[in-house]
């Protein structure tokens, strides 16, 4: 910036007693003035300047201090935000003429607190910042950290966020859960924020927390802002303008991880029904220029939207998805009226996400369910005949992980694998002893079998993966809550279960069999 410049500035700043900036490109060309006022001023749109990831602005922002003050906080979230080449303020003296420099540039730091780096304050008639190559070492380095960042990420990598006024324990539990939730979906969690307080109704977590996070992910190479709980269709959108990232909420996550891990007909269509569910309201893209002319005489003018034609788009395929997923319905009814006949004992595995069902089924039936330590790892149903320790004649079904504040689209997506509940003699309530906040997934278990009017079918609380707990405490634990202690991945106390299965279910007629070596073979 050239002495002739900056005295020019200080003058009409004195004069006229407001702030007055230049936005000047790397060759030195004056892109924008601006005229603010005493306290303040305002960026003009810098959308048609480059700006991308591993690269900076290509501006500079250089305007005036009246009191010769330092740069404030807004002119280093100005900084940040618009990804500028440098921000500099120019303090004017009692006479008009210009004083010191202040300067700032952004970190490259990857994991960088702050985001920006200060420099010294100097006197504007001894500038000695070599501005050229300053500002190509900071690309330089910013392109290095994103190269990192995409390297070590096998996916996506987000901040997660969690407004709530709960207890702090139950925050913790509910943000572990979401961390779970986004590494089930290959998202990488590399920072959490939780604020206290009620959600904001526009912005969620109030609009200078947003400009925080939009810092910070800038700051993290971040590409997703994850929310625990549903956002509004108008929080989404103006977090999402606001930000200018890609923005979720744990349903659209849920949501996601259904639709990958559905393999059959039935879950695949009941995953489609529950994203079109979320997505109708979202359609907002209302625009007068997308409207469908239909010219001529006898016509009534402008024809339906794009907004429109989506959305009856989305209703016609919601009313197809229904009736294809009756006609699976009434195959499903058929084939347990069989079982119903054939007289074998139903027992249904059930519990939160990740307590170890499909394990269960495993050792129990001798299958090969998937088993993997992630949410929702499976979510078709899967019924099976019980073989070890020693053979039942008895069907034991798996049934899809139950999970807190489920909406009632994704709990109805998936009531296929819970119709098989309401057949069932026994429910096997499986609960994760290691769990940080096991307690709590049992009441959100039973709370939506109220819900379904499942609770009267009876069921058992059974205690799974003891080893990964202190055996004195599982011991203490199962007995306080009148459950059976196992471990379903190696073996312990099946034969307990096994038992206490057969005890259960032994109100049934006597006739019935329960070894498969005694008696008819009933399918």
């Amino acid at each position: 910036m050239s002495q002739e410049l900056g005295a020019t500035l200080c003058q009409i700043s004195a004069e006229t007693s407001r702030q007055i900036g230049v936005m000047l490109d790397r060759r030195g060309r004056v892109e924008f003035v601006i005229a603010g006022e005493a306290s303040g001023l305002f960026i003009p749109d810098l959308s048609r300047h480059r700006a991308g990831e591993g690269r900076l602005r290509g501006l500079r922002l250089i305007h005036t201090h009246l009191k010769n003050e330092p740069l404030s906080r807004d002119d280093l979230t100005d900084l940040a935000l618009l990804r500028l080449d440098m921000v500099a303020a120019l303090g004017v003296g009692p006479d008009g003429a210009p004083k010191t420099f202040y300067q700032a540039h952004i970190n490259p730091a990857r994991d960088a607190s702050p985001a920006w780096v200060t420099l010294d304050p100097a006197p504007f008639t001894r500038l000695e910042t070599r501005f050229s190559e300053l500002v190509a070492g900071l690309e330089e380095a910013l392109a290095r950290q994103g190269r990192t960042a995409r390297e070590s990420a096998g996916g996506e990598r987000a901040i997660l966020v969690l407004v709530s006024n709960l207890p702090p324990r139950e925050v913790e539990a509910r943000m572990a859960e979401l961390v779970d939730l986004a590494r089930t979906e290959m998202i990488e969690p590399i920072d959490t924020a939780i604020y206290r307080g009620d959600p904001h109704p526009q912005s969620v977590a109030g609009s200078g927390r947003i400009k925080e996070l939009l810092i910070r992910a800038m700051s993290l190479q971040a590409d997703l802002l994850l929310f625990d709980g549903e956002l509004t269709p108008g929080q989404q959108k103006w977090i999402t303008a606001f930000t200018d990232m890609k923005v979720m909420d744990r349903t659209q996550l849920i949501l996601r991880i259904f639709a990958r891990r559905a393999f059959s007909s039935d879950g695949k269509l009941r995953v489609e029904l529950a994203r079109l569910r979320y997505q109708l309201p979202r359609i907002s893209a209302k625009d007068d220029a997308l409207s469908r002319i239909r010219g001529g005489i006898g016509m009534r003018g402008p024809g339906e939207t794009a907004m429109e034609v989506a959305r009856r788009t989305i209703k016609d395929r919601i009313t197809h998805i229904r009736r294809r997923l009756e006609d699976l319905g009434h195959g499903r009814a058929q084939r347990r009226l069989r079982r119903k006949r054939a007289g074998v004992p139903q027992v249904a595995v059930i519990g939160y996400t990740n307590a170890g069902k499909s394990t269960l089924l495993n050792a129990l039936t001798g299958s090969d369910a998937l088993v993997e330590h992630k949410l929702f790892a499976t979510l078709d149903p899967a019924s099976r005949r019980i073989r070890h320790p020693r053979p039942l004649n008895v069907v034991l079904s798996d049934t899809v992980g139950f999970i807190r504040d489920l909406p009632e689209d994704l709990l109805d997506a998936f009531r296929s694998t819970l119709e098989e509940l309401a057949d069932a003699d026994l429910l096997l309530h499986l609960v994760d002893v290691s769990a940080h906040d096991f307690e709590g997934a049992i009441r959100t278990v039973e709370s939506v079998l109220r819900s379904l009017e499942l609770d009267r079918i009876p069921r058992r609380l059974v205690f799974n993966k003891i080893d990964l707990v202190d055996p004195e405490r599982a011991a203490n634990e199962a007995a306080r809550h009148g459950a059976i202690a196992i471990s379903a991945a190696r073996g312990v106390g099946l034969d307990l279960l096994t038992d206490e299965i057969e005890r259960e279910l032994g109100h049934i007629t006597a006739e019935r069999s329960f070894y498969s070596g005694s008696g008819r073979q009933q399918g």
